[in-house]
């Protein structure tokens, strides 16, 4: 595209200018083609953009089903038996015949920005095809009337120039601050699943330690205010990472601080850490038993996880854990805090399996 559009455009400006010496170059009505001629477009002219744009829309809402399916899987579309070839000509048709039409308006230079700004910046407020199509039809209208109209108030302004970049003004605006691909909106949502997953690693990290002091085959899991170095050394965090944490998830009433140096959980604190690790074990019996991971590896990929699946396969995983025989263990978390010393096998005398206090239950989202 890069070449044909680079070289024929060279050609056409050498053509115009050799074009522009002669007598009847004024009379050839090419400046009018490369500028458009908004300003001078007569009744006629409105009638045919008018006939283009209606029989567009009518194709367009007649054959919506077949040209989405054309535009995402033109394979699935061949297999399925659709005529390929006649709707891909039916879409370069309809390119072309608006292409042609709109070069009365913005001219040559500027027609395939106008054609293709609009839906570009619809792109980024919405992930729904049909909603997308109304949004820049919406964005090409506004972007010619208001083009149009600051044309008319302003002299010397030329009306193709204004209306592209009035709709390049449209593309920024939605660039930024679209709900479906905006930057700004992108920002704040991962801002926010950065700091839900550091909190809740944070929980389970502490329900970790509790666990690794506690023996859990005598009684449930007890809370107490764990030392802040030991939560920072459990998953190499950096101590104000781990502070920064802390403070989010006191501000949400998980997190206390009964004494300096030390951070405890709350009542809803100790509930959620165990939904939170109970969860990610959950997570780690699905990579291992679905996904084909290596314990080793599992902890790492569960990470990713852990946010992703629905409450549907967590119930599933919560029966196959159900009906699993109990000499199968799910895999220990490689961030609990190990001694050097070299832990017994499960089987052998001194052996232990930590498990999740029942007591207390959460939502299991």
């Amino acid at each position: 595209m890069g070449i044909v559009l680079s070289v024929f455009f060279g050609a056409g400006v050498a053509m115009l200018s050799m074009v522009q010496t002669m007598p009847e170059a004024s009379a050839a009505g090419l400046e009018s083609f490369i500028t458009g001629k908004t300003a001078s477009m007569i009744w006629s002219d409105f009638l045919l953009i008018g006939g283009v744009c209606v029989l567009s829309i009518l194709c367009s809402l007649l054959f919506l089903k077949e040209l989405t399916l054309l535009c995402f899987d033109e394979g699935f579309a061949a297999s399925q038996g659709w005529p390929v070839l006649g709707l891909d000509l039916l879409m370069v048709a309809m390119v072309g015949a608006v292409t042609i039409v709109g070069l009365q308006s913005v001219g040559l230079i500027l027609v395939i920005a106008f054609l293709i700004i609009p839906s570009t910046a619809a792109r980024f407020w919405t992930h729904d095809l049909k909603v997308m199509l109304m949004l820049s039809g919406v964005i090409g209208g506004l972007s010619g009337w208001i083009g149009a109209s600051l044309s008319a108030l302003f002299s010397k302004l030329p009306a193709g120039a204004v209306i592209v970049l009035v709709s390049a003004g449209f593309f920024g605006v939605s660039l930024i601050c679209g709900p479906a691909k905006g930057v700004f909106p992108r920002w704040i949502r991962h801002r926010r699943l950065s700091t839900k997953v550091g909190r809740q690693h944070l929980l389970r990290a502490v329900f970790e330690i509790l666990e690794d002091t506690q023996d859990s085959q005598v009684g449930p899991v007890r809370n107490y205010p764990v030392p802040l170095d030991e939560v920072v050394s459990h998953r190499s965090w950096s101590r104000s990472e781990v502070v920064r944490l802390v403070n989010k998830a006191r501000r949400l009433g998980y997190i206390e601080l009964p004494r300096p140096g030390h951070l405890g959980l709350s009542e809803s604190g100790f509930g959620e850490a165990s939904r939170v690790t109970r969860n990610h074990r959950l997570w780690e019996h699905f990579m291992i038993r679905f996904a084909d991971i290596a314990p080793s590896h599992v902890d790492r990929d569960a990470d990713m996880v852990e946010h992703v699946l629905g409450p549907e396969i967590v119930r599933q995983l919560e029966d196959e854990l159900a009906q699993m025989e109990a000499s199968t263990l799910l895999p220990p978390s490689p961030h609990e805090v190990r001694s050097s010393q070299p832990q017994p096998q499960p089987g052998e005398p001194g052996s232990s399996t930590k498990s999740i206090s029942t007591d207390v239950e959460g939502p299991t989202g």
